[in-house]
């Protein structure tokens, strides 16, 4: 089990959110190109790592399972 600070538990949640930012703002483009849909797999793949850490306390999980999905 990983034993982290509040802040680093906070600053991984911040880092976590720009993911689930950047995968929602590159599936609301009308199309991709393969850089752009390499960053979507990179930022699911990202969250998918972070979803499945265990130091989450009050942390809303639900736009990074929304995001993953979307991004999938």
């Amino acid at each position: 089990m990983e034993t982290l600070t509040t802040e680093q538990i906070a600053q991984n949640y911040s880092a976590a959110l720009d993911s689930v930012t950047v995968i929602t703002e590159l599936l609301a483009l009308d199309s991709r190109d393969e850089d752009q849909t390499e960053t979507v797999a990179r930022n699911v793949e990202h969250l998918e790592l972070m979803v499945a850490k265990d130091y989450w306390t009050t942390e809303d999980l639900a736009p990074l399972n929304a995001a993953i999905t979307a991004g999938s």
